[in-house]
């Protein structure tokens, strides 16, 4: 894969119980100032016909995205039409996160993790 692991966060409308201990915020500034990413990003609702656009719109071939939302099953379910779209394969290029019912310092941790990993 090419550049900087880039970070996309869907915060499933805000509203969801199992991010009500998550400070979005908080995460998306350590992702931008603490690791080697090309940039960290917060979508209302990636499952949804808005957030099928926005990821044809940024999507690129040989670039590793870093997805932290809900389920990877789901993610890879809700998000697939984009990436197929753009001939890109979900499997080769995302590692998909779950931070439901997490503290900010507990995905912390677990992004961390994910941006090491890809190092290795």
């Amino acid at each position: 894969m090419n550049g900087k692991p880039r970070f996309i966060m869907c915060n499933c409308t805000g509203e969801c119980p199992g991010f009500e201990d998550l400070n979005f915020w908080k995460l998306l500034n350590f992702v931008r100032n603490e690791l080697d990413s090309e940039y960290a990003v917060v979508h209302p609702q990636l499952c949804v016909d808005d957030g099928d656009r926005f990821l044809e719109d940024i999507l690129k071939p040989d670039v590793t995205y870093i997805i932290a939302a809900c389920d990877p099953r789901m993610q890879k379910k809700m998000f697939r039409n984009p990436f197929e779209k753009k001939g890109i394969d979900f499997d080769k290029s995302v590692v998909a996160l779950d931070l439901r019912n997490m503290t900010t310092e507990d995905a912390i941790k677990k992004v961390r993790e994910a941006f090491e990993g890809l190092k290795g």
